[in-house]
């Protein structure tokens, strides 16, 4: 019988494995073996930490959430309790937000809270409350650096900056940061 080889089907594979491969340590992005295993490896790790991500974030909001309770007196546990009493529906990641960006809406939170775990709740000022947030405006803070030379121009122009034509993008944020 004469001997069957693979030929373009398994040059094919081998070059799909390679190439995803790519940008991997020594041989694994050289060698077929070698890479497939990477690869299984790789996709072992990314599955696993798709889910670790999530746990991730929610432990960083909970830090954030906790540091700017305890700028107002009270424990995150207490103000999660408070929260929960008063019947407000916000979930840990626009608290965080709220926290980060309007801390005097964040303190009417507390204040809340405070009052819930007090006994005393207050269904107007939760819904109050509650369309602060969804009404609240998201302050723009466009970082300057991270925008490029052509955004940069065009901003000038729009404030009547003298000159932004011919600026570099370091003169450019200092003219438009004053």
């Amino acid at each position: 019988m004469t001997r069957v080889k693979g030929g373009s089907v398994a040059k094919n594979r081998r070059r799909k494995v390679l190439k995803q491969a790519k940008g991997y340590f020594g041989s694994k992005h050289r060698l077929y073996k070698t890479a497939q295993e990477q690869l299984f490896h790789s996709g072992a790790y990314a599955y696993r930490d798709r889910k670790q991500n999530k746990r991730n974030f929610r432990k960083l909001w909970i830090t954030r959430i906790n540091a700017a309770c305890r700028l107002n007196d009270i424990s995150y546990s207490r103000f999660i309790n408070g929260l929960s009493k008063a019947g407000v529906e916000i979930n840990r990641k626009m608290l965080s937000e709220v926290a980060i960006d309007n801390p005097k809406l964040f303190t009417s939170y507390v204040q809340i809270a405070k009052d819930a775990l007090a006994g005393k709740t207050n269904k107007k000022e939760v819904e109050k409350a509650n369309k602060e947030v969804a009404k609240a405006p998201k302050e723009e803070t466009t970082e300057l650096s991270k925008m490029t030379v052509a955004e940069l121009k065009e901003m000038a122009e729009a404030n009547h900056i003298e000159g932004a034509t011919s600026m570099k993008k370091a003169e450019l944020i200092e003219a438009l940061s004053k």
